[in-house]
């Protein structure tokens, strides 16, 4: 079922130009924007993807990862069809690029279902709206999280931050949480390998920050965006934001068109090493043999939070300060 979209101009002759993104597509009659979910019918913008859900799940809100909000507990994460860039590594392509089997889910549905969680025991705290890019599922978002924070659950969006400005502050007001992917830290990887741009991306972090609570992640591709200078130049950017922002650095794997080998462990801990010299709350993800997913404190380096796989424990934390040295720590629980 088509629902027209929020962000859009007319021109002539039944063009529309979408402004959901920095990509601004000019659309003619008949055809869809580069995310592949956005059709003119007659002069007319629609969502074509709106409550088509592609895949959901109750997941451990640290899968997102979000590793200082709510930890512990579990959140209804729920996907669609579509995607604004065309990342060569993209672990979800099979949804993102490609044309899955969707179920109708609407709005009150899936509000319905995350408070279901809880009346059957679960710890769901809410909805994340994730595996493909929640902006391009924009106007579907906004009707359920709206509907979520009424309800008192609490929205996170998994996101590229491969977005405008105007939907951004729109939508903001009902997200809780958001983790956003930085992929690199040059134009020319956004440009050659996700047919993107990096500025709109950094644009959207300084915007989002103080907002809503802020992770960002950044996947290591081999020989692509891991060299120790673009490392720094991420960090000396983040730090310069707020030294308290969780940064998370992914292990690459191949998948759909890249086949370069996976990161070296070697280069995920110079990664965190480097990281760790600004920024006090640096992780590293698909590397469990190396134990780097535990929350310590920047004062006293006590354990606070120990990680083993998706499995949680709160250790020496408590009304959001270190109970062996009282430093505060940012983490919502």
């Amino acid at each position: 079922m088509r629902h027209e979209v929020m962000f859009y101009t007319k021109g002539p002759e039944e063009q529309v130009n979408c402004k959901v993104c920095p990509r601004l597509c000019n659309i003619a009659p008949g055809k869809r924007g580069f995310c592949r979910v956005r059709e003119n019918v007659g002069g007319t913008l629609y969502a074509v993807n709106y409550a088509e859900c592609s895949s959901y799940a109750l997941d451990p809100i640290e899968k997102k990862p979000l590793y200082h909000f709510y930890p512990g507990q579990l959140i209804l994460s729920l996907g669609t069809v579509g995607c604004n860039l065309r990342c060569g590594f993209c672990q979800n392509w099979q949804i993102a690029q490609g044309t899955p089997q969707t179920t109708r889910l609407e709005p009150e549905q899936a509000v319905e279902l995350a408070l279901q969680q809880r009346e059957r025991g679960y710890p769901c705290v809410g909805l994340a709206y994730t595996y493909s890019e929640p902006f391009m599922w924009y106007e579907y978002v906004y009707d359920t999280a709206r509907l979520a924070h009424d309800a008192g659950l609490k929205n996170v969006l998994v996101t590229n931050g491969y977005v405008n400005e105007q939907p951004l502050q729109t939508l903001l007001p009902y997200i809780d949480a958001m983790n956003i992917d930085v992929k690199a830290f040059t134009d020319d990887f956004y440009r050659s390998t996700c047919a993107g741009r990096l500025e709109p991306v950094l644009r959207t972090v300084e915007t989002v920050y103080g907002q809503c609570h802020m992770e960002i992640t950044t996947l290591l591709v081999t020989g692509l965006n891991d060299s120790p200078e673009e490392i720094k130049r991420l960090v000396d950017w983040l730090a310069g934001i707020d030294p308290n922002i969780p940064l998370h650095f992914s292990r690459y794997f191949p998948n759909y068109k890249l086949d370069l080998p996976p990161t070296s462990e070697e280069t995920m801990k110079m990664a965190k090493n480097l990281a760790r010299q600004q920024l006090r709350y640096v992780y590293l993800g698909n590397v469990p043999q190396l134990a780097a997913a535990d929350t310590t404190c920047p004062g006293c380096g006590s354990i606070l939070i120990n990680r083993q796989g998706y499995q949680t424990q709160i250790g020496e934390l408590g009304g959001g300060v270190c109970l062996e040295c009282g430093k505060k720590i940012p983490v919502i629980m």
